[in-house]
């Protein structure tokens, strides 16, 4: 049997090693110190990161965590793995499949290391991430082609930058949507997670998030907006779904400052339970696996709200997880 020549390195972007102040402290040091995060210069950053941020963060982090935790570990790494082992079979014969993190374990670091080991002669990386972001793609891609352009031999290199219209996700995301039976709720919310407008209004140089159109139709100046691609992820998943115009809506989520993009997804909540709307489905499409901004904030924090504002019912719709239609739209997405 002839040797597996090409590697498809999948990304997620990471968890603590476990739910205590320790760990999680270094994983926010990690994860806020990359500068596509925070894209501030390099002093202000390591001040405002490890002197504010961090000191006051890590405790209440920890304790969000501990919410989260579960018996066999962190959901997110729990998911990944089942993940990568179901990619593994799905694409035997074609890659040698690895997963790493971008924050924390397993590390990114050592699987590339790994993959030059090894010499394969081509290497697919698909970042976790559906909508292009400099602060999640754009970190993962910059990592890895700053660690393979140091080797001697440099394989055939491709980066999944973005997947958000490809149809064997939309298909994966409607499917978990579906199964909620959407039909049963008033509204359908979209949630994203949030990114401040500087960020954003990057990807369009001259033009601003206020004055683009994306929430209506993508422009020709969409092509790597990640607000642009949120909208396009939520329209196409309404006709998929078959969503009535006024039956849904999109929001994002996790907001730092009221300078992030809107509309604010608990804001918007607090708009559809003043509307009446009683019964709420959430699907959080830029979340391929669930985490802390699904298990916790919308259907622990969000839910509550939603009911003290007079809501009866507001329901999170699963994540991708370890799906097999996930497993498959990933071999899928790699092979094009």
């Amino acid at each position: 049997m002839s040797r597996v020549t090409k590697a498809l390195l999948v990304v997620n972007l990471g968890t603590p090693d476990s739910p205590g102040i320790r760990d999680v402290r270094k994983y926010l040091l990690e994860f806020l110190n990359d500068p596509r995060v925070i894209d501030l210069p390099w002093l202000a950053r390591k001040l405002l990161v490890n002197l504010v941020i961090v000191p006051f963060r890590a405790r209440r982090s920890s304790k969000l965590y501990k919410r989260l935790w579960t018996a066999d570990g962190s959901p997110m790494l729990v998911y990944f793995n089942l993940l990568v082992e179901k990619l593994r079979k799905i694409t035997q014969g074609r890659y040698v499949v690895y997963g790493a993190m971008r924050y924390g374990n397993p590390s990114l670091k050592e699987a590339l290391e790994k993959i030059r080991q090894e010499g394969y002669d081509a290497v697919t990386v698909f970042p976790m991430y559906p909508q292009y972001a400099s602060s999640t793609t754009g970190s993962v891609a910059s990592f890895v082609m700053k660690k393979i352009g140091k080797w001697q031999v440099i394989p055939h290199l491709k980066i999944i930058d973005q997947y958000y219209n490809h149809p064997s996700y939309i298909r994966a995301v409607a499917n978990r949507i579906q199964s909620c039976g959407p039909g049963l709720f008033d509204f359908v919310l979209f949630s994203y997670h949030g990114l401040p407008e500087r960020q954003v209004n990057k990807a369009h140089p001259g033009l601003t998030c206020q004055q683009c159109t994306c929430d209506s139709s993508m422009p020709d100046s969409g092509r790597h907006c990640y607000r642009a691609a949120c909208y396009e992820t939520t329209r196409l998943l309404a006709a998929k779904l078959g969503l009535a115009d006024n039956t849904y809506a999109t929001s994002f989520q996790s907001r730092l400052s009221r300078k992030w993009l809107t509309p604010f997804t608990d804001v918007t909540i607090s708009e559809l339970a003043a509307r009446g709307c009683k019964r709420v489905l959430v699907a959080a499409p830029s979340f391929t696996a669930d985490c802390l901004e699904t298990r916790i904030e919308i259907a622990e924090e969000y839910s509550e709200r939603f009911k003290a504002w007079g809501g009866n019912m507001l329901v999170l719709a699963e994540s991708l997880n370890e799906h097999d239609d996930w497993a498959e739209a990933i071999a899928e997405i790699a092979d094009q």
